[in-house]
């Protein structure tokens, strides 16, 4: 019989699963407390249960464990990127970032990534498979230990698309903001998509109190159809259709993240066309210098050529601002260490 993977539970999942072996529910709040904030690694450090306790749990039951398999720091600004690898080998990167609010730790969600963006190294080696809430929270965790920083904000924008992972996401996010493990309020998280529809109106309805982020890098279906084939299934004015609704219902405020590549989607009348887009939608634009990748020939555009595409935007009152480069000097772009350990190669 299968293991029990308790760190993975939600607190009401893992209070049902105590009931179904006999356990009384305040022994859930207690294994809760263990796993996520204490962080424990095995049963036996959980001094509260009883030996025999303890013993029946580690018959039935394990506790999802993540090591570092690589760890980069920048020397420019002090950006660490971490190889995680699982007990399956598998391997994902996750990226610990300063900045003058705390520390933000950009985190995966999959095992690689199906969606074939054009410009992104997460996508090249393909989906192996989706992350549990447990392997996702052991990133978090093990960045925190090892860097012996608390970690005050998380973005879901690594390998992989969390809306293509719904379930296991939502549970992740319901673990990691219960008072009974880190605590950390939903609004200190982003989560990032390339334009799952659906996976959007789901997430609506759970009116959770994070940033959506859409990665939506292209000011029209002829280029997005080009870089992101996810738009073949769902256009732009579907997607946005999308983004007006969840505003309309969460009151949130939408980010729109923007990579601009030199010569495809970073020329004034992108930007004019971008805007028009944009107008009226309580939105923000994050312009991103699109990272280079060995496989593709995609350029980054020129410090001008941004500068010129944001003013275009702020001067049609659309809020947006550059994001500012960090660990460049380690690849720091997400999926880039994971192929060079597979034996993709070197940027």
């Amino acid at each position: 019989m299968d293991k029990v993977d308790l760190k993975s539970m939600t607190l009401p999942k893992l209070e049902a699963y105590c009931a179904s072996i006999g356990l009384p529910k305040f022994r859930a709040g207690q294994i809760f407390q263990w796993l996520h904030e204490k962080q424990v690694d095995s049963f036996d450090e959980m001094t509260n249960l009883s030996a025999d306790l303890r013993e029946k749990l580690k018959e039935n039951c394990f506790i999802s464990g993540i090591s570092i398999r690589r760890k980069l720091v920048s020397q420019i600004d002090g950006t660490t990127k971490y190889l995680f690898e699982f007990a399956d080998g598998e391997t994902v990167e996750s990226v610990l970032m300063q900045y003058k609010h705390g520390y933000s730790l950009c985190i995966s969600t999959q095992v690689g990534c199906r969606m074939g963006c054009k410009f992104c190294a997460s996508t090249l080696l393909g989906l192996a498979r989706s992350l549990t809430p447990a392997e996702m929270l052991n990133e978090v965790y093990m960045a925190g230990k090892d860097s012996g920083h608390k970690i005050s904000s998380i973005v879901l924008m690594g390998i992989g698309e969390p809306l293509d992972n719904f379930d296991n996401v939502m549970d992740f996010l319901d673990i990691l903001s219960s008072p009974k493990g880190l605590n950390l309020s939903l609004r200190h998280v982003s989560l990032s998509t390339c334009g799952l529809v659906e996976g959007i109106y789901k997430l609506m309805e759970k009116k959770l109190q994070l940033t959506l982020s859409i990665s939506l890098h292209a000011p029209n279906d002829e280029i997005r159809n080009q870089t992101m084939p996810i738009n073949r299934k769902h256009p732009i004015e579907e997607l946005l259709t999308a983004c007006r609704e969840y505003f309309r219902v969460t009151g949130r405020r939408i980010s729109f993240e923007y990579a601009l590549i030199e010569g495809v989607n970073d020329t004034p009348a992108c930007a004019q066309e971008l805007a028009s887009r944009l107008r009226g939608m309580s939105a923000h634009g994050n312009l991103i210098p699109v990272n280079p990748v060995k496989e593709r020939d995609y350029k980054k555009s020129s410090k001008e050529r941004i500068r010129r595409f944001q003013e275009i935007l702020e001067k049609h009152h659309i809020n947006a601002t550059v994001r500012r480069e960090l660990g460049s000097d380690i690849n720091a772009a997400c999926g880039q260490l994971r192929r060079d350990d597979k034996g993709g190669g070197t940027c």
